[in-house]
């Protein structure tokens, strides 16, 4: 007997048919004697509406009624998929985030997981019911209130959750058959993965991927969390995410870890980028702008600084960051531009990030001249570039990146035979 956790996503619950039908695959790994803990994200869409909702009434929702307002979502899907399974003829008790112990600190709309206690959990399970625990949601002791863990929180639980109860493995099940070269929404032809290591699916979705999110990945490496990628539409063997330092006997007999040279394409919508013009280009400036944008809260992702200009002695810099910072990132920098002596500050939201990972770029030569091979002779321009041992990311339009990604996937022959299949979601 396993103890396994199951995560499902907000399009595999999405409607009463979708809840049932999830509640039959809980009841059937049940049957098959394994102990069952589930995180369970909101019906469909139902975070994005209750954030459109909260954004009609109040230009600026207050961030502890926001939490309260979108933690609603899974206590939703957590009681109807526990009535699912009652009715199927299985005891299941369903549990919110502070029910299960789950405690982070005080940040509202981004919390972080300090500490798991799931006392009421191993209880439960210890009397035979199958655990249903509301995902995206914890708890502050210091506070007492409502926390939510941000995009991909649901992710973050299950692992969490895995890793306090020492279980074998954490299935996370979504609208797509695992983890493909590509995102299939993108590129149609990408092809479904057996296994990926653990540091490339941790590249992959700290560049765009959207099928595992970055925090869910770290939790898991640091506390040795196996996680299996899985759909809810479908009985396929999915994705083991495995690290080569961890066996397990769930994985399939020769599962063992390859270094493919390239894993995966990811693409990146979601930033924007800040070009401040004109530095002086003396030894502390760069410090000064970034510890700027640090005290803002925005998180910077990749950074160039041209050749300084020798008539001048000036230099641009430019950097990349969510489109949520921008904002503050910009008038936190207006705030000191005389205090820095920059002239200027251009904003660009309409950029894409295309990232090419894979293990073998280690040890292989030619990754980068395929990729800017490929990009070439589609005419698309790159903006901006960067790199680290398995990784090479380029800034390029976002108008161009769906495009740039398929003509890359098949330049690195990724494309598989036939089309992927999405079984559900909108990808909102």
């Amino acid at each position: 007997m396993a103890l396994i956790v199951q995560k499902y996503g907000g399009s595999s619950v999405a409607d009463a048919e979708s809840i049932k039908r999830v509640a039959k695959r809980i009841v059937d790994t049940r049957r098959a004697g394994h102990e069952v803990v589930v995180a369970v994200s909101a019906m469909g869409d139902t975070t994005d509406e209750l954030l459109d909702l909260a954004g009609q009434v109040a230009p600026i929702p207050a961030p502890r009624e926001l939490d309260m307002l979108l933690s609603s979502g899974e206590r939703i899907s957590m009681a109807l998929l526990a009535m699912a399974i009652h009715s199927m003829g299985f005891e299941a008790r369903s549990f919110t985030g502070s029910q299960a112990g789950m405690i982070t600190d005080a940040t509202h709309g981004a919390a972080r997981i300090v500490d798991v206690t799931p006392v009421r959990l191993r209880e439960a399970l210890d009397e035979g019911a199958i655990v249903i625990v509301a995902g995206f949601q914890g708890f502050n002791r210091d506070t007492r209130d409502i926390t939510t863990l941000g995009r991909g929180g649901s992710d973050t639980t299950a692992v969490a959750l895995a890793a306090a109860l020492d279980a074998d493995v954490c299935e996370i099940y979504s609208d797509v058959d695992g983890i493909f070269t590509a995102d299939p929404r993108v590129v149609p032809l990408a092809r479904k993965l057996d296994r990926v290591g653990s540091e490339e699916m941790l590249e992959l979705a700290a560049n765009g991927a959207k099928v595992l999110y970055i925090r869910a990945v770290e939790y898991a490496r640091r506390h040795g969390v196996l996680i299996h990628a899985r759909s809810t539409f479908s009985s396929g063997e999915g994705t083991w995410v495995l690290d080569a330092s961890k066996k397990s006997p769930l994985v399939p007999e020769g599962a063992t870890m390859e270094e493919p040279i390239v894993a995966g394409v990811a693409t990146d919508l979601s930033q924007a980028k800040i070009t401040v013009i004109g530095v002086p280009d003396v030894p502390g400036k760069a410090a000064d702008i970034f510890k700027i944008v640090a005290k803002s809260g925005a998180n910077v992702d990749m950074i160039v600084q041209n050749v300084s200009a020798a008539a001048t002695g000036r230099t641009d810099i430019s950097f990349t960051l969510p489109k949520t910072d921008a904002t503050t990132a910009l008038k936190a920098l207006s705030g000191e531009q005389a205090e820095v002596g920059f002239q200027s500050l251009v904003h660009d939201d309409q950029i894409g990030k295309l990232s090419v990972v894979g293990a073998g770029m280690r040890t292989h030569s030619g990754v980068s001249a395929t990729l800017f091979e490929a990009l070439s002779l589609a005419g698309v321009n790159i903006e901006m570039i960067s790199t680290s041992e398995i990784r090479i990311s380029v800034v390029v339009r976002g108008v161009d990146l769906a495009e740039a990604a398929r003509l890359v996937h098949t330049a690195y022959g990724l494309d598989g035979d036939a089309e992927a299949t999405v079984h559900a979601g909108t990808g909102r």
